[in-house]
């Protein structure tokens, strides 16, 4: 293991000393893996963000809609019912430390958030309001509460269905419970789909969990310490993941369970003090956010503009439907499939809900969008609103945050950093599993897997926005496609488990812990 980690930075050092010498050339290197990028996916992203003919809504966002809606009505609106009863499991109320599996229900609430709490909350946001206005945050909100449901359905069939290994670990998620749940119906297909979604997580992995985070990173550190080639963002950071993931779940649990909670904390008061500053002003941004919802305020496609936008960000934001949190939660350490299920479903509330509004929030209270003073309507330009000072994605947070405090930025740069990390060393988990489910378990393959995603940092970080964060979306959309036609063949199977779970909680067969 020693050994590994004085490569890993050995390689990062020789690496950023040999192009340091060159800084045009390193411009260079810069602009070709962008055009080589951009050229390669752009195909990709059209195909999945097509748009129901004679519209401008893309048919992605109308399945993810359309599932949530589903499993919030067949669930009978779970996510408000068991709401109470998941803090508990968080808490380890009813946790038996003697059960299967490899970390906590706090610890995988924590991994599987710090795969979601990142820069979709931060830059994601920014690029939601700067196109459909405040008005997207509504249909955030709404998309994240009924996500919820999603999100709650496939990580209790992420467990039910893992593989519980000899030595202790667990591989669980979409992959497992397509194969085996199908398979318990007796349905064709579940191989197919399962291989389907093997090959969309990777690229979801290397895109929005990895590019789009060493991206940003990048752009918020130059902004502070001046501008230079972003390869060199991306080879630091590729050796620190890298030395953090080849340790596995444990290490990276271990790792988020202590990050995730310290930079949530931080961004939220940072936020709230931002907001409790300009009490006088949270009335009338709430109403700007109920009134573009419905009329878009002048931002182009009006109210469905910022529906897009809005169901757009908090898909990428809290991942539900996509199934990537399954993976995380199928680690967790209990013998009852529905009580992670349970759990699973704070993260919408806490990622979109929570953290997500607080972003937008302050973006509209700060004044960064350009309204014209005869309409009140939001100046447009290039299909996106006006801001103050030109800023767009993590820019446009950054400049927010700067009109209350000007040392913000600083702490915001620490943020995203934090964030970036930890998003990353999560899809890396997720990705490794699809891989692993494709090509065998083993430290070899696995050792492979991480080489290349670390690789991946390097080309997210010198890559522009556009084609980053396009490729990012495409990618985790697709494994919505896949995940979500087998959720809903594989539904029943969950109203059973959650009807038997309730029942016994009622009857007191199933009792906190420490009261056992």
């Amino acid at each position: 293991m020693k050994h590994l980690y004085q490569r890993a930075f050995g390689l990062a050092a020789l690496l950023a000393l040999v192009l340091a010498h060159s800084p045009a050339q390193a411009q260079s290197i810069d602009e070709k893996v962008n055009q080589i990028f951009a050229n390669s996916t752009g195909w990709f992203v059209a195909f999945i963000f097509s748009p129901f003919p004679g519209t401008s809504f893309p048919w992605i966002v109308a399945w993810l809609v359309i599932a949530a809606t589903v499993f919030t009505l067949y669930f009978l609106f779970i996510q408000f019912r068991a709401f109470g009863h998941s803090i508990a499991l968080v808490r380890g109320d009813y946790s038996d430390p003697n059960d299967a599996g490899e970390v906590s229900h706090f610890q995988a609430l924590a991994t599987a958030l710090s795969g979601t709490v990142g820069l979709g909350n931060i830059a994601g946001v920014a690029v939601a309001v700067g196109i459909g206005g405040p008005g997207a945050t509504f249909w955030m909100i709404l998309a994240g509460l009924m996500g919820m449901a999603s999100k709650f359905t496939e990580c209790t069939l992420g467990v039910k269905y893992r593989n519980e290994f000899a030595d202790g670990h667990v591989s669980g998620g979409p992959m497992y419970y397509l194969t085996k749940g199908f398979a318990e119906r007796g349905l064709p297909g579940g191989g197919i789909l399962a291989v389907l979604f093997s090959i969309f997580c990777i690229l979801g992995s290397l895109g929005g969990g990895n590019m789009f985070q060493a991206n940003q990173a990048h752009q918020q550190i130059a902004g502070i310490v001046g501008d230079y080639p972003g390869w060199i963002t991306g080879v630091i950071f590729a050796a620190v993941v890298f030395a953090v993931i080849i340790g596995g779940l444990k290490s990276i649990a271990s790792v988020t369970e202590k990050v995730v909670p310290f930079m949530g904390v931080m961004y939220v008061i940072a936020a709230l003090i931002i907001i409790l500053t300009n009490y006088d002003k949270i009335g009338w941004a709430f109403g700007q956010i109920f009134a573009g919802a419905f009329t878009g305020l002048g931002v182009a496609g009006g109210m469905v503009g910022a529906l897009i936008q809005g169901f757009k960000r908090a898909a990428f934001s809290n991942e539900a439907g996509v199934g990537s949190a399954a993976i995380a939660h199928s680690a967790v350490r209990t013998k009852e499939p529905i009580t992670e299920g349970f759990v699973s479903l704070l993260e919408p509330f806490i990622d979109t809900v929570v953290i997500c509004t607080m972003t937008a929030l302050v973006i509209i209270i700060s004044g960064q969008l350009v309204t014209d003073p005869a309409t009140g309507l939001y100046v447009v330009e290039n299909g996106a609103i006006k801001t103050a000072t030109g800023s767009s994605g993590v820019g446009l947070t950054s400049d927010a945050f700067a009109s209350a405090f000007t040392w913000f930025p600083y702490v915001l740069a620490l943020a995203v950093i934090l964030f970036a990390f930890s998003t990353m060393i999560s899809w890396s988990y997720y990705g490794l599993k699809a891989w692993t489910y494709l090509f065998g378990e083993g430290e070899t393959k696995e050792l492979a897997f991480k080489v290349i995603f670390c690789i991946f940092v390097v080309i997210g970080a010198a890559a522009n926005l556009g084609p980053v964060i396009d490729f990012s979306d495409a990618a985790i959309f697709s494994m919505a496609v896949v995940n979500v036609f087998g959720l809903y063949f594989l539904m029943p199977i969950v109203k059973r488990e959650l009807n038997s779970y309730l029942s016994r909680l009622k009857s007191g067969e199933i009792r906190k812990f420490s009261e056992a």
